[in-house]
């Protein structure tokens, strides 16, 4: 994929009118984390960046938007809309143009639609953007995964993976079937 640099800067000004200021600067964050995890483990930066600049696209639409944008397709999506955002994110940018014609390309919009509920085997930009969104120094947790990201890939993403389903089970949270089947994955 090769996106101009002009063309990143359009998307990234288009993601900055979607979301409310600190989820822009959250965006942009994740999009510097996943870039550098990306390149500390031999994978494309610029990928792994335009990936985190585009995963939060869908994150401040209204419940009805999301539900409109990505059906449910199991009970915890319709009763936490909010899990529907990658997949709604997805969905958005593919109406708006955002090519799939290439591997790239289609590994961008699978980060995208995957960062809510963990990464699909064999993409590893989509583990980037995940471990990104999950650590990234603005949230203010997480910074041991972010530094192991920086030297083994895997291993972060299961601790995240093994975190966000501890912390859900811990707090009686429904886990989405997805970041399930990660999780078994990953073992």
């Amino acid at each position: 994929m090769a996106l101009s640099s002009s063309a990143v800067q359009g998307w990234t000004d288009r993601i900055q009118a979607m979301v409310k200021p600190r989820r822009f600067e959250h965006v942009m964050r994740v999009a510097d984390l996943a870039r550098d995890i990306a390149r500390s483990n031999g994978l494309n930066p610029a990928l792994a960046y335009l990936a985190g600049v585009l995963h939060d696209v869908a994150r401040d639409l209204p419940d009805s938007e999301l539900l409109r944008l990505a059906p449910p397709e199991c009970p915890i999506d319709q009763r936490h809309p909010l899990a529907l955002h990658g997949r709604a994110g997805r969905t958005l940018l593919e109406r708006w143009g955002f090519p799939n014609d290439t591997l790239p390309e289609r590994t961008v919009l699978e980060a995208v639609e995957d960062h809510t509920t963990g990464p699909r085997e064999g993409n590893s930009i989509s583990a980037c953007v995940y471990i990104a969104d999950v650590s990234e120094p603005g949230r203010g947790v997480n910074a041991d995964i972010r530094e192991l990201a920086l030297s083994d890939l895997h291993a972060a993403l299961k601790r995240a993976i093994v975190s966000k389903v501890t912390y859900l089970q811990g707090r009686g949270i429904e886990v989405h079937p997805r970041t399930l089947a990660t999780f078994h994955s990953l073992r």
